[in-house]
């Protein structure tokens, strides 16, 4: 079965608003909700990845000086899920509770292996 790699990316501007925390409440029906998720493609699952830390570019050449965009500030986590193909690879990622809305998107990409 294909897989796929789904990167959470983040879609706030500098002029995005910033969204209130959740309440417990909020986060306790989050959690049931991601939980009924995991179960529901558990199948699908392969690795639920996790959010992005520090990294570097590496080149050949060293980096020119500047001010370069963070990849944790574009992307905001990563997992990857099995299916038969794109599209249920899409009904997947878009199931997860709080991977696509407002503020974020999902990008699936077919992971092609020798």
């Amino acid at each position: 079965m294909p897989k796929y790699l789904c990167m959470q990316r983040n879609l706030r501007t500098a002029n995005s608003p910033k969204g209130e925390k959740p309440s417990p409440a909020q986060m306790q029906e989050m959690y049931a909700q991601f939980g009924a998720w995991q179960a529901k493609f558990k199948t699908n699952l392969v690795d639920m990845g996790g959010k992005l830390g520090q990294g570097r570019l590496v080149t050949s050449q060293p980096a020119a000086d500047g001010p370069f965009v963070e990849v944790k500030e574009l992307v905001g986590g990563y997992m990857i899920v099995s299916a038969d193909n794109l599209d249920e690879a899409i009904e997947v990622a878009r199931g997860c509770p709080g991977l696509v809305g407002p503020s974020s998107g999902v990008e699936v990409i077919e992971i092609h292996t020798p």
